[in-house]
């Protein structure tokens, strides 16, 4: 099942939440950096790496002080690959090949991508539910998946594309 949720990413009530993230590990945008603080020492600290992933690569780390047990961090750009739709097709694909791997049944996601000089939220939302839904079609793991957006006019834009979607 695929929904769309008005909330705070921070305070979903599921077993993951994915992150957006450089290949440092670093937040994409200052409005997810509050995931860290919310987080707390537990949960950021987990963050240091010792050599930069690869765009695409997806890991999971514990959650901290956050109501999921665990964040699972979407590698979507590097100082050499920016973010493009390819760049979230790949990141979202290994989250979710993450969830499966942790048997994860619900799992929250935030539009990613998005943000000034990245995609668009129709171009995002997009990529999102293509790649969500063919997962969710073949996979039992997350049975769940929230797409949680900041605002009713994002949600309409994630709705739309998920009424277009096969019965």
């Amino acid at each position: 099942m695929i929904s769309v949720v008005v909330d705070d990413i921070a305070f979903v009530e599921a077993d993951a939440v994915v992150r957006p993230a450089t290949d440092r590990l670093e937040p994409t945008s200052s409005a997810l950096r509050h995931l860290e603080q919310i987080g707390g020492p537990s949960f950021w600290q987990q963050l240091e790496v010792r050599q930069e992933l690869a765009v695409g690569a997806a890991v999971v780390t514990g959650a901290g002080e956050l109501p999921a047990e665990f964040v699972i961090h979407a590698v979507i750009r590097s100082v050499t690959e920016p973010v493009s739709e390819l760049t979230v097709r790949r990141a979202l694909t290994s989250a979710l090949q993450r969830a499966v791997d942790w048997q994860l049944a619900r799992v929250a996601i935030p539009p990613l991508g998005t943000g000034a000089g990245n995609l668009s939220l129709e171009d995002a939302a997009a990529v999102m539910v293509d790649v969500i839904s063919r997962h969710t079609a073949v996979s039992q793991y997350p049975a769940e998946v929230y797409i949680v957006v900041d605002s009713e006019e994002d949600k309409r834009v994630f709705d739309a594309l998920l009424r277009r979607l096969p019965q």
